[in-house]
Order: C-alpha cells, then sequence, then structure tokens
C-alpha cells in the first residue's frame, strides 16, 4: 500500500526529522538514508520499519537538525559538523597555507579538505545517544502517520472489495439456478439425437430404451454437475468477507483465497454445456480479475 509519514522528535540537544515513503511490495524493503552519527543504529531502526510496515518497498530518511545554523543537515553529510565548525576548518588550513608561503593556485583548498580538516579537528557533534533517541521517537511517529494514510486507503479497499465478493456471489446464484435447468435441456437433447438416430431404423427397434435413456441422462448430469465447486467457492466467498472484516493484516490470505476463487470458476467454466453458464463463468473471471489487482495492494 502507498503512503507517506513525517515525523519529528528531540533528545537532549539533538533533533531528528524522519520521512517515510511506501509503495506496492510483496516484501518488506527498506532503503535507510541516516546521518553517519546514525550508523550503528540503523539495523536496529531498518527492523523497526520493517516491524511496522508489514508489506511495501519503504524509503526511510532521517535528516539530523544543525543547532549551529538552524538548517537540516542532510543524510549524507558528515555527522554531527555544523556550519560553524566547517568555517572554522576553512579559516585555519587557510592560516596553515598562508604560514607556510603557498598560494591559493599553488595549494588550493576544497569542499572535502575542509571536512575532513573539520572532523579531524573533534568539531562538537551530537550524542550518538541521544541521536539514537530521537531518530527512533520521530521515526515512530512517521511511523503513525503512514499507519493512518494506509488505513485510510484500506477502508477504501475493502469497500471495493467486498462489493466485488458480492457481485462473485451473485453470478454465483445464476450459476446453481442455471443448474438443474441444464440437465433438462441436456436430457430433451439427448433423447432428440437419440430419434433422429433411431428415424431411419427398422421398424421394431425405433423406440429408444428408456432405462438406457436415463442411465445416459444420469452419466452426463454427473459430468455437467457443478454443485461441489458452487459450494466451495461460496465457502472462499465468505472467508474473503471474515477476512475484510478483520483488523490484521490480510494480503497474503486474501491472495490465496482468491487463487482458490478462480480455481472454481475455472472448473465451472469447463463443465459449462451452455452459452449463459459459460458467460456467467466469464463474468466470474473478469470479476475475479478486478479484485486480484486490488488485492495487491492490500498489506
Amino acid at each position: 500500500m502507498t503512503g507517506f509519514g513525517r515525523g519529528t522528535a528531540r533528545a537532549g540537544a539533538v533533533e531528528v526529522t524522519a520521512e517515510v515513503r511506501a509503495v506496492n511490495g510483496r516484501f518488506a524493503e527498506v532503503t535507510l538514508r541516516a546521518p553517519r552519527v546514525l550508523a550503528p543504529a540503523e539495523a536496529s531502526l531498518a527492523a523497526r520499519v520493517r516491524e511496522r510496515a508489514g508489506r511495501g518497498t519503504l524509503t526511510v530518511t532521517l535528516t539530523l537538525a544543525d543547532p549551529s545554523a538552524g538548517s537540516g543537515l542532510a543524510a549524507d553529510a558528515p555527522s554531527g559538523v555544523g556550519a560553524a565548525a566547517i568555517r572554522a576548518a576553512a579559516d585555519r588550513l587557510r592560516a596553515a597555507r598562508d604560514a607556510a608561503g603557498l598560494s591559493a593556485e599553488e595549494s588550493p583548498i576544497g569542499v572535502c579538505d575542509v571536512l575532513r580538516a573539520a572532523e579531524g579537528a573533534g568539531a562538537a557533534g551530537p550524542d550518538a545517544e541521544e541521536a539514537a533517541a530521537a531518530a527512533r521517537a520521530a521515526l515512530d511517529d512517521a511511523l503513525d502517520a503512514l499507519d493512518a494514510m494506509r488505513t485510510a486507503e484500506g477502508v477504501a479497499l475493502a469497500a471495493d472489495l467486498a462489493a466485488r465478493t458480492d457481485a462473485l456471489e451473485a453470478l454465483l446464484v445464476a450459476v446453481e439456478a442455471r443448474a438443474p435447468v441444464r440437465v433438462a435441456e441436456a436430457r430433451t437433447k439427448l433423447a432428440a439425437r437419440l430419434a433422429t438416430l433411431l428415424a431411419d431404423a427398422p421398424e421394431g427397434s425405433r423406440t429408444p430404451d428408456p432405462a438406457r435413456l436415463e442411465t445416459e441422462v444420469a452419466l452426463l448430469a454427473d459430468r455437467l454437475d457443478v454443485t461441489e465447486e458452487c459450494v466451495r467457492l461460496r465457502s472462499h466467498l465468505a472467508q474473503v468477507r471474515a477476512a475484510l472484516a478483520g483488523d490484521e493484516a490480510v494480503g497474503r490470505r486474501l491472495g490465496f483465497l482468491v487463487q482458490e476463487v478462480g480455481r472454481e470458476i475455472n472448473t465451472i467454466g469447463s463443465k459449462a454445456n451452455d452459452p449463459e453458464t459459460a458467460h456467467l463463468a466469464v463474468a466470474m473471471k473478469e470479476e475475479l480479475e478486478k479484485a486480484r489487482e486490488q488485492i495487491a495492494n492490500v498489506l
């Protein structure tokens, strides 16, 4: 399921903002971008996301506030190096170059040089434990917001799937109502076919054996019977409704049930011996495919 969540939290002197973006996916795949100060906590933070999110492809961005400049420190910036520390490092490098009597052309100072100098000088950075605590709290807030958005989407999906389940059941009722009519029609067609075949037979053998006719009708009715398929299909639809009424993640269960529903519909279609039943089976497959597409979005 898709969704977005954002949260901000502070622990001690450290403030962290977390953003979580989720798109559909069969498994829980987490990509986490965070400042290096949070590197020791990355595994536990990613596990927290997988536990809360369940399924989906999730991108998590953690941003550490820069107290010296009041702006955000990007996830790929050095851990805890603020603007003031960077400026001080640049000043020290320039002073060292001047003291050595070198010109700017002879010894250019690059951004990487400044950042390494700022880190090497022991520039004051955030406490790792405080950063991890703030990240966990911010991440929980972001995941709460993501859950709220996913829940709203889930309500809409559940309503659509319930409507499609009702449509499938209505088609099933039509198949069940058609079943005895199919057998009666098959009996009439079989009797007419036998009468045609016997029309040119000798006078004494033109009357079909009633017992043999009934035996053939019984065998034909058995081949056309879809009672078992209809019973199983009705059971599967009831289980779909029960799953939609629950609060837990049901995406995988619904996926399995849709597969079983499709199996019964295919069997009903293969036993159809008349256009009307075949049409009903096709309509059921179309409705099922729409439900299958929606279930791909369910956790």
